[in-house]
């Protein structure tokens, strides 16, 4: 009993770290994109820096309770203004772990500019110092194109029509969209505070940014200010993803893509395979040193 007792507990330790990784795969934490301003704020009394720690800790508190919040944190020239905001499909709870991450990425990605944004696949946050020149709602920011090329086979037709739906659609969602259309799979949203006419407008902007940069490739994700889309094309069917893990990047295998979970899953398989071969071996040996004893 005892040969048996260590593998045992060593199979067992293995199957709960391959558990633990397996529900940590779907992780809306990876970076898209970051915009930071030129200019840095000068801040000898460490007011801005103050303004900007309490607003970072105001986002965040209020994140596990909405997916959209804008305040204002500070007086006069060394007030900042900041938002963050969650994809519409994420619970309170990886609303919160996304976001809560935001901060430190951007003093890292940006360190003290008078203006950033920082987006990561689930959340982004944004925060401007007071006199910031304004940008368009319709400026775009980031966009990014799958490097397959699927012209003809009547592609660009689905798509096209897939996106006319999505235009609809994240009118009538209040600035939140996810769906699919014949083996296009779409997500759209809108910044939390834009009206349904002004979401629709950006969004419309956004898809025919989309039909022109990305032309017949398989994906597209554009993100205008106030808005982001992305679609992609599965013609032999959407790969196999664990619940609530469609991204802003539809189709990527890199951290939290649809390829993770399956790794992982291949892993833990083999684990527990070669586990379960380990017991048997050590069962047999200590029944073959048993007789042996007779």
């Amino acid at each position: 009993m005892g040969l048996i007792s260590k593998p045992l507990l060593f199979i067992l330790s293995l199957v709960f770290f391959f558990t633990n990784l397996t529900e940590s795969a779907t992780d809306y934490s990876t970076l898209v994109y970051k915009g930071c301003a030129k200019q840095t704020f000068q801040d000898p009394s460490g007011l801005y820096s103050q303004a900007l720690s309490a607003l970072f800790g105001s986002l965040v508190s209020q994140s596990t309770k909405t997916k959209f919040y804008k305040t204002t944190s500070g007086t006069g020239q060394t007030s900042i203004t900041g938002i963050f905001q969650c994809r519409g499909d994420l619970s309170n709870n990886d609303c919160y772990n996304c976001v809560s991450k935001l901060p430190v990425l951007s003093d890292k990605l940006c360190g003290k500019t008078i203006a950033s944004r920082v987006q990561l696949l689930g959340c982004y946050i944004l925060y401007e110092v007071a006199g910031f020149s304004q940008i368009s709602g319709m400026e775009m920011l980031y966009k990014t194109c799958g490097a397959t090329n699927v012209a003809g086979s009547g592609f660009e037709e689905r798509r096209d029509a897939a996106l006319q739906m999505m235009e609809n659609g994240v009118v009538s969602g209040h600035g939140f969209y996810t769906s699919s259309y014949e083996s296009v799979y779409l997500l759209a949203q809108c910044q939390g505070d834009l009206g349904d006419s002004d979401c629709g407008d950006c969004v419309k902007s956004a898809v025919q940014r989309g039909q022109v940069e990305c032309g017949s490739s398989i994906s597209g994700q554009v993100y205008l200010h106030k808005c982001f889309i992305s679609y992609s094309y599965y013609p032999n069917g959407v790969p196999r993803r664990q619940s609530s893990s469609s991204s802003g990047s539809s189709g990527s295998s890199g951290p939290g893509g649809p390829n993770t979970g399956k790794t992982v899953a291949i892993i833990l398989g083999g684990a527990a395979g070669v586990g379960f071969v380990v017991i048997c071996l050590m069962f047999a040996r200590n029944l073959m040193k048993k007789r042996d004893d007779y």
